[in-house]
C-alpha cells in the first residue's frame, strides 16, 4: 500500500481548498481548511461541534479549538487562525448548538470514509499524481511549518508524537529538500 503524502505545493493545497468553495459545498471546504491548519487527525476533526468553534453568546468564531485528541487523550489549544476563521464565518449559517461541524445528511458527523471521498475526489479532479488522503492534510500542516521554519521540536509537540522519527516521516523529507539544504548553506557560510 502506498504511503500517504503531505501536499508539498502550497498552490495545491490551496486549490485542494478552493474545489470545493469554487463549487459552493462549503462544509467540504472548512473539512479541507480545518484539516490542513490544524494538523489534527481525521476522527478529531469530525468530533468538532460547532460549540468547539462558534460562540454563540456573541455570535462569532472563537478565537482556539480546545480538544482532547482521541488517539492520545491529550488536550490540546489550538489557535483558529485567520483561515480557518474566514472558512468557519462563510459556513456559520450552518450553526447549530451542540450539532457536528460536518453533519451527514442523517443527522450525526460524517464518517471517516465520506472525509476520504471528499478529500480524494478534489485530489482526483484537480489530478494530483501523488496519493492524498485524509491524513495528507495533517502532514500538509507539518511540511509546511517546518519548510516555514518552524523548529521539528515544535511540529513534534504539536502532533503530540513520542518520538522524532515518526515526525520525520510525516514531513516527508525529499531528495529535493536535501539538495535544497546543500545550496541555501552556501548563501549562509
Amino acid at each position: 500500500m502506498a504511503t500517504t503524502q503531505p501536499i508539498r505545493n502550497v498552490n495545491q493545497a490551496r486549490e485542494l481548498a478552493n474545489y470545493y468553495l469554487q463549487r459552493g459545498a462549503i462544509r467540504n471546504y472548512v473539512l479541507i481548511v480545518i484539516g490542513i491548519h490544524t494538523a489534527l487527525r481525521i476522527s478529531d476533526v469530525l468530533s468538532l461541534k460547532w460549540d468547539d468553534v462558534y460562540d454563540f453568546e456573541n455570535c462569532r468564531v472563537r478565537k482556539n479549538i480546545n480538544i482532547t485528541e482521541k488517539k492520545t487523550g491529550k488536550t490540546k489549544i489550538i489557535i483558529i487562525n485567520k483561515r480557518i476563521a474566514s472558512a468557519l464565518n462563510l459556513y456559520s449559517y450552518a450553526a447549530k448548538r451542540g450539532g457536528f461541524l460536518f453533519k451527514s445528511r442523517k443527522g450525526g458527523a460524517i464518517s471517516r470514509v465520506q472525509a476520504y471521498r471528499i478529500t480524494r475526489a478534489a485530489a482526483e479532479a484537480l489530478g494530483f499524481r501523488f496519493r492524498v488522503s485524509c491524513h495528507s492534510l495533517r502532514k500538509t500542516f507539518g511540511y509546511f511549518a517546518w519548510k516555514s521554519g518552524i523548529s521539528p521540536a515544535v511540529i513534534m509537540e504539536i502532533y503530540n508524537h513520542s518520538s522524532f522519527a515518526v515526525t520525520r516521516r510525516y514531513l516527508g523529507v525529499t531528495q529535493e529538500d536535501k539538495d535544497e539544504a546543500y545550496i541555501l548553506i552556501a548563501e549562509v557560510i
